[in-house]
């Protein structure tokens, strides 16, 4: 089976961030070196408490590998709260939706003003560090809102495909042991109605 080939044009490989002799550059020193290549790369994020040490990695019995164990960072901040001083008013999130007709641009300011307020939400839910929140939602820019809200304060969120039986999503709610679960009203998909809160409502019947 041939499988059609895509020549990188000349102006697209001149503003390239790597190109492939500087690819194979990164990838000897990540083998060869992993501990100093992912410690130089871990500075390209935010952390509130510098790690001292990069992984912790064992093979033998119980797989158990951990990375930047000691440091403490956050990936809300990352994507939003750093961006804001230079890149506050550029666009951060194009959304589409169902309709093509239907668009929307969200900046780092106003998705970060979003997350934000969504945060308190969920910690005047009861939401802690550490718990998990069920997100049974469509494609639409208040998912991305939910997630990093999550990531925020701490939370876990568990992702379930919007498309699910309300079975389905009472078998994973029980099996992340969640504590909340965000979602619509409906959603859209290829011109036709999904009843997500309808779903949700028959799925937590199944719970005391």
């Amino acid at each position: 089976m041939n499988h059609p080939i895509y020549p990188v044009t000349p102006e697209w490989a001149a503003n390239a961030h790597a190109d492939e002799a500087k690819y194979m550059e990164m990838y000897q020193q990540s083998v060869e070196n992993p501990d100093a290549f992912w410690a130089e790369e871990a500075k390209r994020i935010d952390w509130f408490k510098p790690f001292t040490k990069v992984k912790d990695t064992s093979f033998e019995g119980d797989l158990d590998i951990k990375w930047f164990e000691d440091g403490t960072t956050n990936v809300a901040h990352n994507c939003l709260d750093r961006h804001l001083e230079t890149r506050g008013d550029q666009v951060a999130i194009i959304w589409e939706g169902d309709n093509p007709e239907e668009s929307e641009k969200i900046t780092y300011r106003e998705l970060h003003e979003r997350v934000c307020r969504f945060s308190n939400v969920l910690t005047a839910q009861g939401i802690q560090q550490g718990d998990v929140v069920t997100l049974y939602m469509p494609m639409i820019p208040e998912a991305a809102v939910a997630m990093l809200a999550c990531a925020r304060i701490g939370a876990v969120h568990s992702i379930v495909f919007g498309g699910f039986s309300p079975d389905a999503l009472a078998a994973r709610i029980e099996g992340a042991n969640s504590k909340l679960v965000v979602t619509s009203n409906y959603s859209l998909r290829g011109g036709k109605v999904v009843p997500l809160k309808e779903n949700v409502d028959k799925a937590l019947t199944k719970f005391p």
